[in-house]
């Protein structure tokens, strides 16, 4: 039987489009269970510092994290996304990850202490 293999184009960016994110470095301030979501989540509320303010984020991260784990944590997030209605919430930044080996959200947190709100470069 032959092998199958799925290859994924990337689609290639260009430098402005980079330009066109603000990432930015928050700290997670609050974190509530949000039962109502499809898959395990928390609601998140992110201090991204004065320019930005606190924001709030739906992120799936039950499988890696407890609240205790998330409280006070760097990481990064898109500010300037369009709010996004996840069930009955709003995400208005989307907070950056990667699966682990089974699909599940690891955070993308920086390795040392950055101001609140320092932009990804």
């Amino acid at each position: 039987m032959p092998i199958v293999c799925e290859i994924k184009r990337i689609t290639m960016a260009t430098y402005e489009d980079f330009e066109k994110l603000d990432i930015r470095v928050g700290k997670i301030v609050k974190i509530e269970d949000f039962p109502k979501a499809r898959k395990p989540s928390y609601k998140l509320q992110i201090d991204f510092g004065a320019e930005v303010g606190i924001k709030k984020s739906c992120a799936q991260l039950p499988q890696n994290y407890s609240k205790k784990d998330l409280k006070g944590k760097l990481v990064l997030g898109v500010v300037n996304f369009p709010p996004r209605q996840i069930g009955p919430a709003v995400s208005e930044v989307l907070t950056l990850g990667a699966p682990d080996d089974n699909g599940e959200c690891i955070l993308i947190t920086p390795d040392k202490n950055v101001p609140l709100g320092a932009q990804l470069y």
